[in-house]
């Protein structure tokens, strides 16, 4: 099977189209055939060596394809299912193996291609509408790279919730993106928590959802209404540097939650429940999953290329 891999840190040129076998699935896994492959910041933190991990290693962790063989004791599935995971075992391949526990069936009526682009951004923006502050009607909401992929599904979510959004992009197409998404208004980076301010008439927001992290962080403190919660998912452009508890009192009594998918997912029936809660929204057509580029596998170097220089727009796949 063809597959992506590096046999050292670094830039993109160190990733290395391979030929390997076809892996035999072990106790509790899962063999799928991928179909599409997410791409995301975490393989670039692998690749760079921010993560560590034993070398060679075959890149990648969010898929969607079809069971092709189950290993011993793994009930609940068989082959043939449409499937779906975050913790695929190098989902930048062909074939790939899942822990049966991480795995997720995915439902007539959406494509893998939909549930790759989906499971990673789309559970991750559920948890913070729903569960880590669940918005109600009449809250204002800073969303941070609102065209991005998380954003994108995370202003819909917003508006499903009756919650106002405000989003930061960094072009006008990004903007229009963002519009269409359902933000209420769009800004740019630049002084955003004094515009975010006007635009609420001094209020400030009941949440500020920032997964751009560093660049970002210590200002959206300043834009936060009294209670509200400063909310870090992510960290694209840096971990931001470590906060003074004081710094919550003198900004109105404020919160800081630092939430990660694997909390909101840490058993099967936890997981399940999410991503069932998530492809019905989907199914039903109130959230719209926004293929931003699709690229053949071999081309894995172009898609981290273009996502680390921020030249996309909601999710990008590679397809094997």
């Amino acid at each position: 099977m063809k597959a992506i891999q590096i046999y050292e840190t670094g830039g993109p040129e160190v990733l290395r189209l391979a030929d390997l076998p076809i892996p035999q699935p072990g106790p509790g896994q899962v063999l799928i055939r991928v179909e599409a492959t997410g791409v995301n910041f975490i393989e670039i933190y692998f690749r760079k060596g921010v993560y560590k991990a034993s070398l060679p290693l075959t890149l990648g962790s969010e898929a969607a394809g079809t069971v092709e063989e189950l290993g011993p004791g793994v009930n609940g599935f068989k082959a043939g299912d449409s499937v779906a995971s975050v913790s695929v075992m190098g989902s930048y391949a062909e074939y790939a193996l899942v822990p049966a526990a991480q795995l997720v069936k995915v439902p007539d009526g959406l494509t893998p291609e939909q549930a790759a682009a989906a499971m990673l951004q789309g559970m991750t923006a559920h948890y913070l509408a729903y569960s880590t502050f669940p918005l109600k009607a009449g809250d204002t909401a800073l969303v941070h790279a609102g065209a991005g992929g998380v954003g994108l599904l995370l202003t819909q979510m917003a508006k499903l919730r009756g919650g106002r959004v405000i989003a930061t992009t960094s072009t006008e197409e990004k903007a229009a993106l963002a519009k269409q998404a359902g933000a209420d208004h769009v800004i740019g980076y630049e002084r955003f928590p004094e515009r975010a301010r006007e635009i609420t008439g001094g209020e400030g927001m009941a949440a500020v959802y920032d997964g751009v992290g560093k660049a970002t962080f210590l200002d959206g403190f300043d834009a936060l209404a009294p209670t509200g919660r400063m909310i870090l998912y992510g960290s694209a452009s840096g971990q931001p540097d470590p906060v003074d508890p004081g710094l919550l009192q003198s900004h109105g009594s404020v919160y800081l939650q630092r939430p990660m998918l694997g909390t909101y997912t840490r058993t099967p029936q936890l997981l399940r429940e999410l991503a069932q809660q998530l492809f019905e929204l989907i199914a039903i057509g109130a959230v719209k999953v926004r293929i931003g580029a699709r690229y053949p596998l071999e081309r894995a170097r172009q898609a981290q290329e273009d996502l680390e220089a921020r030249r996309t727009t909601g999710k990008l796949l590679l397809i094997p």
